[in-house]
């Protein structure tokens, strides 16, 4: 996948090249960042370049207590990378960390090949994922905000020939300029997702009547499958890649009776994920906050499951949930080679879901899960009305479960289990009742002393 330059989009164009061969860079500083954890970092890593479309040739660990300012891994290190770009004939160096303009210049310099780090990597899958207009967007905002800064070594063959007082080279102007078309582009698609956001607002205003429940989860826990799962005509797109999902998806999921949810899957989260990407999502993470609770999903089958969960919790608190309304689902529990470990789990999170959602494992205690935590919304009401009010009757019947009726002279009781987010609008509907029987009394009375 190339990437052209016009007005400064970065517009992903597919190609028929072979997949690019590329090194991945660790660092280590001990006991604060041990081996063992970069090496997980490396493998989660080595599963985003595949996403991307580049073949791992060989990883990189440098121990380093404090990070080179020029390189990132000093200069020998990087002398050692050289030779072994040259060698294997690699395209591309990935690193974990973050690395600063200075540093992709020199390192560039250097190994003569690109250069990017964890957050170039995980725009560019974003870029290749985005398949709706608001996700092309958002996305072409993070990767603008992340450009922006480290547009000093784009124009490096225009730099400056002659300075000094009263003049200014041609490099420096290019940049400047270059800079302007960068925020105004950042202003115009911020104006953008704030007209979207706006828009998906009205058009999920009549949802506020039915409880809703968000799926998040670390990425490639499983949430599209669940999704698929649990409302066959969502059509969830899911693959066993990371970052497969990145619209939001939202199905009616069906409880008992008069009982039901929105189930919404979003965008999976990942550690280090760019605080660019965060932001420009909030639009799409909307769903997350607006949720009445979540759904968690975790991959138990991955060996840093628990880390994943902290990883989920603490983009959450980022990006403003602030509540604990929260349900553990366990997935993947069948690739659980030894039994002891779900018996623990299930002994350390006594209120957690264990289930397979690409078999159908307990799908059916989720589902009797989620109407426990719905019913806790629930209320029990009497309501008395005319029984010619068909409207509201008839309302009723649709958005509560009625558990008794009874008729008294020409008025029906009932009596009314309901989620509490429908008894503004039954109260409203009663109050209208009310004003329209007794304007029905008053003109009666009128005229009968007429």
């Amino acid at each position: 996948m190339n990437y052209y330059y016009e007005k400064i989009h970065l517009i992903p164009i597919p190609s028929a090249e072979p997949r690019e061969r590329a090194v991945l860079v660790g660092i280590t500083s001990s006991p604060d960042i041990p081996r063992h954890l970069v090496e997980e970092y490396l493998d989660e890593l080595a599963f985003l370049a595949d996403t991307a479309g580049a073949d791992v040739v060989s990883t990189i660990i440098q121990e380093k207590k404090q990070l080179d300012t020029a390189t990132c891994i000093g200069s020998g290190k990087a002398e050692e990378l050289a030779a072994l770009v040259e060698t294997e004939s690699i395209d591309i160096v990935i690193f974990d960390d973050d690395l600063t303009p200075v540093q992709v210049r020199n390192l560039e310099r250097i190994l003569k090949c690109k250069v990017i780090d964890r957050t170039g990597l995980i725009l560019q899958i974003f870029a290749l994922r985005a398949k709706s207009a608001q996700a092309r967007t958002q996305v072409e905002l993070a990767q603008l905000e992340y450009l922006l800064p480290r547009l000093s070594g784009a124009w490096t063959h225009l730099s400056k020939q002659k300075g000094g007082i009263g003049t200014k080279g041609p490099g420096e102007t290019q940049i400047e300029t270059d800079r302007r078309l960068v925020r105004n582009r950042i202003a115009s698609l911020k104006k953008k997702l704030r007209a979207v956001s706006l828009q998906h607002d009205t058009q999920t205003r009549g949802r506020t009547t039915v409880p809703r429940v968000a799926l998040v989860g670390y990425t490639n826990a499983g949430k599209s499958t669940l999704m698929n799962a649990l409302c066959p005509e969502a059509e969830a797109y899911a693959e066993n890649r990371l970052f497969a999902t990145l619209d939001t998806k939202t199905r009616r999921l069906e409880l008992r009776i008069n009982k039901l949810v929105l189930l919404s899957d979003t965008v999976g989260f990942i550690r280090k994920l760019p605080h660019t990407l965060v932001e420009s999502f909030k639009s799409t993470l909307d769903e997350v906050l607006q949720a009445d609770f979540l759904l968690h999903v975790i991959d138990v089958s991955h060996p840093a499951f628990e880390e994943h969960m902290q990883v989920v919790r603490e983009t959450l608190k980022e990006i403003g949930v602030k509540h604990d309304h929260i349900i553990e689902v366990f997935n993947k529990i069948d690739a659980l080679e030894d039994p002891a470990v779900l018996t623990g789990l299930r002994g350390k999170y006594p209120d957690a879901v264990f289930i397979s959602a690409a078999r159908g494992l307990n799908l059916t205690v989720l589902k009797e899960t989620i109407a426990n935590y719905v019913a806790r919304d629930y209320k029990q009401r009497k309501v008395r009305t005319h029984v010619s009010n068909y409207k509201l009757i008839g309302y009723l019947y649709d958005h509560a479960e009625v558990i008794d009726k009874k008729h008294v002279d020409e008025d029906v009781l009932l009596t009314i289990r309901v989620h509490r987010n429908n008894l503004k609008q039954i109260d409203a509907m009663l109050k209208a009742s009310a004003l329209k029987n007794h304007a029905a009394a008053n003109f009666q009375h009128h005229e009968t002393h007429d």
